[in-house]
């Protein structure tokens, strides 16, 4: 199998939220799955300031095309001004679950 699949990360404000936005991409055809992990406690910095959340942590199964259009419909759903949106390469995984993403997506 040739195509490149990926995993791509993606933090929400609430489960409503994300569940918006994997309604959308599984509609779209952007993404095959979403997993959903809630009780995410997140540290960071933002604006000159340690800060934190409780989020909600959404993994996307796709192709590594599909990124862009991903990135784009997340950034339009989301509530935050600077969305986690990052792509991990699948380096190996299951033949017939690779081949299920791909025979998803469009």
């Amino acid at each position: 199998m040739k195509k490149k699949f990926v995993a791509i990360f993606v933090m929400c404000s609430s489960r409503n939220e994300a569940n918006a936005i994997i309604d959308s991409l599984l509609r779209k055809r952007l993404v095959a799955c979403a997993n959903i992990i809630g009780g995410v406690v997140s540290r960071f910095w933002w604006k000159g300031r340690m800060d934190k959340a409780s989020e909600v942590l959404v993994i996307l199964k796709t192709s590594a095309s599909n990124f862009a259009k991903v990135e784009r419909e997340v950034k339009r759903l989301h509530s935050y001004e600077v969305p986690e949106v990052v792509m991990v390469p699948i380096t190996a995984g299951s033949r017939a679950y690779l081949g299920w993403i791909d025979d998803t997506v469009l």
